[in-house]
């Protein structure tokens, strides 16, 4: 999966807003005001870092070497998905699906309704 159908793929989601909250070459893609994706514009490698279940995420960094703890993110709930590498587009898909969702069910009940969640 490339850049562009990445963040389509994400802007696709309700409620779903980019920004740059760190600077021009960092890309942050948002739900309800927080974070499920983030992903550097100017590395060699094109490469997310996505929230995930901590006990999903040991298990997926273990099956996966494309998948290891986050990148200057909190280690237990984040992990950096190499895009470019051999994983199939289709668990790309499921891994920012999962993370959209975990954001989503962290906002509170009033927040989800005014977005339509």
């Amino acid at each position: 999966m490339d850049i562009e159908t990445f963040r389509d793929y994400c802007l696709a989601k309700k409620a779903t807003s980019e920004g740059f909250p760190f600077g021009p070459e960092t890309l942050v893609l948002k739900v309800g005001g927080k974070m499920f994706a983030v992903t550097g514009l100017d590395s060699e490698e094109f490469t997310v870092n996505l929230k995930c279940n901590p006990d999903r995420a040991v298990e997926l960094r273990e099956q996966y070497p494309e998948i290891r703890p986050g990148w200057h993110m909190n280690k237990a709930h984040w992990n950096t998905v190499h895009f470019e590498g051999g994983l199939d587009s289709r668990l790309l898909r499921e891994l920012i699906d999962h993370s959209y969702d975990l954001v989503v069910a962290s906002l509170k009940k009033v927040d989800r309704a005014a977005l339509g969640l």
